[in-house]
């Protein structure tokens, strides 16, 4: 059996930042007969709801900063997908949440540090981690075109 780590927001569970889901019935409805494993590294490190985060392009590389304080939030994030990879050792695919500042697999949005936007095709900290690991990584919507 396929063993798939999911972005918990499409399972259905209510981690998002604002306290909602993005439950895709059509991505589950594929997944069927697979292991799904759910992660949630923002709500594991900073609850929910929460304030928003976007990564920002700094001389260490892409951080992610709270859109309410400034606050770097990366290391919750990087320590929550190294201990998360760390314990699941045998993942066939990884698929993250589209657009998301940790999850985005190539959707992922980084600005500068005066926020103009630099690119739109990114990996967020937690999506970065698993291809380091040369785990399989897709988006959730481009996964929903592939099958």
């Amino acid at each position: 059996m396929k063993k798939v780590a999911i972005s918990a927001c499409l399972l259905g569970e209510k981690c998002r930042y604002d306290a909602t889901d993005n439950k895709d019935e059509a991505l589950l409805k594929k997944l069927q007969g697979m292991q799904l494993i759910p992660f949630c590294p923002e709500d594991a490190a900073f609850g929910t709801p929460r304030p928003t985060m976007d990564l920002i392009r700094t001389e260490e590389g892409d951080r992610a900063f709270s859109n309410v304080n400034g606050e770097d939030l990366s290391a919750p994030v990087v320590e929550y997908a190294t201990a998360f990879f760390e314990s699941h050792r045998d993942l066939d695919l990884f698929i993250g949440k589209d657009r998301s500042p940790s999850c985005g697999v190539c959707s992922a949005r980084v600005y500068d540090e005066e926020k103009n936007l630099l690119t739109a095709k990114a990996s967020g900290l937690m999506a970065k981690e698993a291809i380091k690991r040369k785990i399989r990584c897709i988006d959730a919507e481009d996964f929903r075109g592939l099958v």
